[in-house]
């Protein structure tokens, strides 16, 4: 689909998905989420990229959150299909085969916050304001954030941060885990670049057999989910990465990697 608000830029194998729609603070309606799933599609038939990085245009706003201008006057069918759409494009997100790092520029609130809880790991500038506001409208997070928030940072927090519709600013989400790290507004994309590079730079099959080892895991009890390790490790084991990693090792050199 052509996109209006999404855009994908590549550089090397790091590709950036930026929501822009600034003059509305990078808010999502339904053409904005379906963009998202779009755009992340794209991502997930190209071979070439390594990592994904997912921000928000300007300086304001990662995403501030839904449209409440869209959503107002929805029925119980309609916010269904809405919360159902966001759902099917954040998952895509978690679901990707490589990793996908949230640079939060600004204000990540109610699905901001559900977009960004979305990628593997968040970091923030020293701006960024997070939270699940959405009982303050009278209705609960509809794209995963009662669910990810309580992965993220455990269930009492969550249960405090989603009933309550507080907010917190960036050093308070590093402080409760919500996010990874806190920079400089200035320095937040040449910071997630550099971590993406070093990301990009590692076997692509082993990456994504962690990620899916970690996403799967942790639904499952110990044992469980040690076997799934187990299995994945195995499995490395048959692939072109593995040999070259380790012949690379044992040669002093840098891998080259082929993602097979």
């Amino acid at each position: 689909m052509e996109r209006e608000f999404v855009q994908l830029a590549s550089e090397g194998p790091i590709t950036t998905l930026t929501i822009a729609r600034p003059e509305k603070l990078n808010a999502l309606n339904p053409q904005v989420v379906a963009e998202i799933e779009s755009a992340v599609r794209e991502v997930r038939t190209s071979s070439s990229v390594r990592c994904l990085i997912v921000t928000g245009a300007g300086e304001k706003a990662f995403v501030a959150g839904a449209d409440i201008a869209a959503m107002k006057d929805l029925d119980e069918a309609g916010a269904k299909v809405f919360a159902a759409a966001g759902h099917a494009a954040l998952a895509a997100i978690e679901a990707l085969h490589v990793p996908a790092i949230a640079a939060v520029n600004g204000f990540a609130l109610g699905g901001g916050c559900e977009l960004a809880l979305a990628c593997d790991f968040i970091y923030a500038a020293e701006n960024a304001k997070f939270g699940q506001p959405e009982v303050k409208l009278g209705v609960i997070p509809g794209f995963g954030g009662t669910q990810r928030l309580a992965r993220r940072v455990g269930i009492a927090k969550a249960r405090e941060l989603v009933y309550t519709g507080a907010t917190l600013n960036a050093e308070e989400a590093l402080r409760v885990g919500l996010v990874n790290r806190v920079v400089p507004q200035a320095d937040l994309m040449r910071t997630v670049r550099e971590v993406a590079t070093t990301i990009a730079g590692m076997g692509p099959v082993a990456l994504h057999e962690a990620k899916q080892v970690l996403l799967a895991g942790e639904e499952l009890e110990l044992p469980a989910a040690n076997a799934l390790e187990v299995a994945a490790f195995a499995r490395c084991f048959r692939t072109e990465d593995q040999k070259e990693g380790m012949a690379a090792f044992l040669g002093k050199r840098a891998a080259q990697f082929v993602g097979r």
